[in-house]
């Protein structure tokens, strides 16, 4: 018996709602928080396997969520933080410390973050976190010789 396929649906030029696709504004975004030369270098590590994943990160993510009113990126880097401590993505923590000092703050203030997240998070959580942190903000916070 053979099987039947379904042709997947044809691409809308808009998201739902009538509003235009949030790919372009997530994008920019994206490059604004993270740096051109992260962004640069995952999307051109995207193939055909994690292309899509990308393109979804880019338009929900960051067009969508990102790119949001309601809070300024200084407060949703506080948010990130504690949800990528929360979650243990210790792989995805360092770009997002230095997205953190990106949207304006301080190491001061990212070290407050985690100790809120330590008493919510875990101890151990919040260990790991603080050695990724402190990395990062070394890295961007010492003066090239």
């Amino acid at each position: 018996m053979p099987i039947a396929e379904i042709a997947p649906a044809a691409p809308a030029p808009q998201a739902l709602g009538g509003r235009p696709d949030p790919y372009d504004a997530g994008l920019k975004v994206r490059r604004e928080v993270l740096g051109d030369a992260h962004v640069d270098r995952v999307l051109a590590e995207a193939d055909e396997f994690s292309g899509d994943f990308q393109e979804f990160v880019t338009r929900y993510a960051w067009g969508e969520i990102w790119d949001r009113p309601g809070l300024d990126r200084r407060s949703r880097s506080c948010v990130s933080l504690t949800a990528l401590v929360a979650g243990g993505h210790f792989d995805e923590l360092g770009f997002h410390v230095r997205a953190a000092l990106r949207n304006g703050l301080t190491p001061a203030e990212i070290k407050e973050v985690l100790l809120q997240a330590a008493v919510y998070c875990g101890v151990p959580a919040a260990n790991s976190a603080f050695k990724v942190a402190q990395e990062v903000i070394r890295e961007e916070t010492t003066p090239e010789e």
